[in-house]
């Protein structure tokens, strides 16, 4: 298991790498360029919420895992913008050698289970890779449209790709999407602004509002101790942690609902900021202001998906389900991770002790994945004495 368990690692260390591709668009805010993981996370998002727009045929759920994936590849060749002029073939090649590669370092049978997804995305061929297609090409239009002063020349791609590029089919792939769009863009044939109360224009309210999540940094550091990580390509993170992970959780374990659950699991630090597990907070006020975040964010989407995320959302947080004992396992065991390959992290940062360390990780990854802990355990004292 150990061989195992360790190649399994060095996966998700090298998928630590995806938070340093930064991309052509910028966050709403326009305060800086939007990474690949955090894009990645935010197009999970977008599967799950509009999954009511998806039809019959798509399978919702199976798309926001290939997202979770879809630009993976980019730790190797980069992000490549639609407006530039680009040898779009040699692309192509170079993205299957990345991931022959990347899935490459699982084991056999699981790189090629998680390669197979990839390929399905790529050859946009299934109505549930179509779909999360439709979505890869709406985030940044979004993103754009949505932004308070977004650039002049970003906005003019955005024109040019929704009226003969890339996203040109919207109209009839997700036309509630092209028609918000249009929109924003002033160029709809009714002249009417965009709806804000309406199926889709609530449900991107919601999107936009998470966007925020992007700008909350955490205690802990990336793999290589560049910068400090936030809590959207953290969220993405621990994602593909726990689908990697998944056959140390307990047999009876939906591993679905884990995902949706750690999909969300942070998005009230917009409003409740991070509280890192070896700092000193007030429990009870943290999760006040916890509690608060999560009905005016939930809130903002339509009564169903309210209620269907904020008990997700809950039950994360009770921790008495299989489910959630499995997903605050993954949760608690990736930073650990992280600081065994940044020299330390947040541990040198709070003078972590073993006995917290046992105390604070031990008993959470023990109860949702004993060996997990059983795997880390063991570098810990080492660790923590060479601080």
């Amino acid at each position: 298991m150990t061989a195992r368990l360790d190649a399994q690692v060095a996966f998700l260390l090298e998928c630590d790498r995806l938070k340093s591709v930064d991309r052509a668009n910028l966050l709403l805010d326009g305060s800086r360029r939007e990474n690949s993981a955090e894009h990645s996370w935010h197009l999970a998002l977008y599967a799950l919420i509009l999954a009511p727009f998806s039809g019959d045929a798509v399978d919702a759920l199976r798309a926001m895992r290939m997202l979770l994936l879809h630009d993976l590849v980019e730790i190797d060749v980069g992000d490549h913008p639609i407006h530039l002029d680009t040898d779009w073939s040699a692309v192509q090649q170079a993205e299957q050698q990345a991931a022959d590669r990347l899935f490459g370092l699982l084991p056999s049978e699981q790189g090629a289970n998680l390669r197979a997804l990839w390929q399905e995305f790529e050859d946009d061929r299934t109505d549930t890779a179509r779909f999360a297609k439709t979505l890869d090409r709406c985030q940044p239009i979004f993103q754009t449209l949505c932004a308070d002063s977004p650039p002049s020349d970003h906005v003019a791609i955005v024109r040019d790709n929704l009226t003969s590029g890339r996203a040109a089919n919207l109209c009839q792939e997700f036309p509630a999407a092209h028609a918000h769009a249009c929109r924003l863009l002033g160029t709809h044939p009714s002249g009417a602004a965009a709806p804000r109360d309406e199926p889709f224009g609530r449900r991107l309210d919601f999107l936009n509002e998470a966007d925020q999540l992007k700008q909350i940094y955490r205690a802990s550091r990336l793999a290589d101790g560049s910068r400090r990580e936030n809590s959207g390509e953290h969220s993405w993170h621990i994602m593909i942690y726990a689908w990697v992970l998944q056959e140390y959780a307990a047999p009876n374990v939906n591993h679905d609902r884990v995902l949706q659950m750690l999909l969300i699991h942070d998005i009230v630090e917009i409003d409740a900021g991070d509280n890192p597990i070896h700092g000193q907070v007030d429990h009870d006020a943290v999760a006040a202001l916890e509690q608060a975040a999560a009905d005016r964010l939930l809130g903002l989407l339509p009564d169903d998906q309210e209620q269907q995320l904020r008990a997700l959302w809950d039950e994360f947080e009770a921790a008495q389900t299989a489910d959630a004992q499995f997903a605050k396992a993954v949760d608690r065991f990736q930073v650990p991770v992280l600081n065994l390959n940044n020299g330390g992290g947040t541990w040198r940062d709070y003078k972590v002790t073993l006995t917290q360390m046992e105390h604070r990780v031990g008993v959470p990854v023990i109860r949702g994945a004993p060996a997990l802990w059983e795997w880390l355990y063991p570098q810990l004292g080492p660790a923590l004495a060479d601080l």
